[in-house]
């Protein structure tokens, strides 16, 4: 689903998971760059500059190569003194400017995607500045934080805090604290080859969560290592579970970046970031877009249907794709949205028919439905919002003989469209709908449409 215009398309089933709270984000140095600090690469330059060196000529060749963590390990060994200086000077430039506008948007909306029903965050981050700890300040929250390699086993629902896969910065920097920082291409050895507490944590958590990287970059170092591990797990027989990556293309290139990330076995979740201003605002926006429907739980979805449901889906297009949005919401199976779409007065158009009858949902997406799905993958099925499985409940049994109704029931989202339906019933449109889809003469009881007919509860007959 498009949560904000311009924006990357969601996959539904992330937002199923996510509201099931299986899903935990996984924060890289994207998300900082709205408060100034650099990714990796720049990084790198940055400490270059504080230190007044220049790359020598392997340094420049792996600088050359994007190889950044292996750059820092070279120059760590070529300068007198090198780890503590380098480290020395990554606390001093790596400091983010709070006062910026929306320097700290992107934290709070990740703050409060990661937050449970039990009010428990659950977020990772190889970022080493402490945006996240200023925030929950600020805001009053508290949560648990585990920096390396004191790490926690994220096995099981009691797992919560803000994790610091790569260290985090200390208030007052300290040279045993800044040695524990994994930053040069010898530290990642030893997270992730060597000691593996690194690897160990990844591994446990892609086995037993969804994952969904935001503020990555396809060719960043950190991601490779991570990447590697899990291969490495794969090969030995262990299962993961599905990961999703918010990932950036440039114009022309979004094929190429789709295929680079589903090589690493990562749904990527695409948006275009301008040639012109290099501006990854589509991220920002769709992850404040998200937060705030989260946090306002179904009223969130409800708003939806009001701000959308009385325009004409033939005005929705793939950059504001709102029928999209409206969709997601009247699935809800809470009913909720469904009735608010069916209380609006004047009624929404008889158009939204069309995209309500659109077989847009897949073996996937039984389960918001409440239909228990088959373990065996039925890439065939596909159903619509208003034609779709029933779960066993609401199911006509099966019987040797034929019973007077075989039609199963209907779940609260599918009576409050039947109510919607009811504006209409003078509407040779409808009609027309109806008898090009099988619809059969009346029944006593039931109308043209096939919509139970209950004086003074669903038929505007009393």
């Amino acid at each position: 689903m498009q949560l904000v215009k311009d924006g990357p398309d969601v996959p539904d089933d992330l937002l199923e998971h996510h509201e099931d709270g299986s899903v935990v984000f996984f924060c890289g140095a994207g998300i900082s760059y709205p408060a100034g600090l650099p990714g990796f690469g720049e990084l790198v330059n940055n400490i270059y500059k504080d230190l007044h060196a220049t790359p020598d000529l392997i340094e420049s060749q792996a600088l050359d190569r994007s190889q950044y963590d292996a750059t820092l390990d070279l120059l760590e060994h070529r300068l007198p003194g090198g780890r503590e200086a380098v480290r020395g000077a990554l606390a001093r430039v790596l400091k983010p400017n709070l006062r910026r506008a929306g320097a700290t948007d992107t934290h709070k909306a990740l703050l409060t995607l990661a937050r449970n029903d039990r009010d428990e965050v659950r977020i990772v981050t190889t970022n080493f500045d402490r945006i996240f700890e200023s925030v929950m300040r600020d805001r009053a929250l508290a949560a648990p934080n585990f920096q390396a390699p004191f790490l926690p086993v994220p096995k099981n629902s009691k797992w919560h805090g803000i994790v610091y896969l790569h260290g985090l910065l200390p208030k007052v920097p300290t040279t045993k604290e800044l040695n524990r920082l994994v930053v040069s291409s010898g530290d990642f050895g030893l997270a992730y080859l060597t000691e593996r507490w690194a690897s160990r944590f990844v591994s446990e958590l892609f086995r037993n969560y969804i994952v969904c990287f935001v503020g990555y970059s396809i060719g960043d170092p950190v991601l490779r290592y991570m990447m590697d591990a899990l291969a490495a797990d794969r090969m030995l027989g262990e299962s993961t579970l599905p990961a999703y990556a918010f990932a950036q293309f440039e114009t022309g290139h979004r094929d190429e970046t789709d295929s680079e990330w589903r090589a690493k076995r990562v749904i990527p979740i695409l948006y275009e970031i301008p040639a012109t201003t290099r501006s990854h605002m589509a991220l920002h926006r769709t992850l404040k877009e998200w937060a705030d429907t989260h946090r306002d739980g179904v009223y969130g979805k409800e708003q939806i249907i009001v701000r959308h449901a009385m325009t004409k889906p033939a005005a929705s297009t793939r950059q504001d794709d709102f029928v999209g949005r409206v969709i997601w919401a009247l699935s809800d199976k809470r009913g909720l949205p469904a009735k608010r779409f069916a209380d609006l007065d004047p009624p929404p158009s008889l158009d939204w028919l069309t995209p309500m009858f659109e077989q847009r949902f897949r073996h996937s997406d039984l389960v918001r439905f409440r239909v228990t799905p088959n373990e065996i993958l039925d890439e065939k099925l596909r159903f619509s919002l208003i034609y779709r499985p029933t779960p066993y409940s609401l199911s006509a049994w099966m019987s040797l003989t034929r019973l007077a109704s075989a039609a199963g029931g209907w779940d609260d989202v599918m009576m409050h469209l039947a109510r919607w339906l009811m504006n209409y019933l003078d509407d040779d449109a409808l009609i027309l709908w109806v008898a090009a889809r099988g619809g059969s003469r009346p029944r006593q009881g039931r109308c043209a449409a096939d919509i139970p007919c209950v004086p003074g509860r669903f038929c505007r007959r009393s």
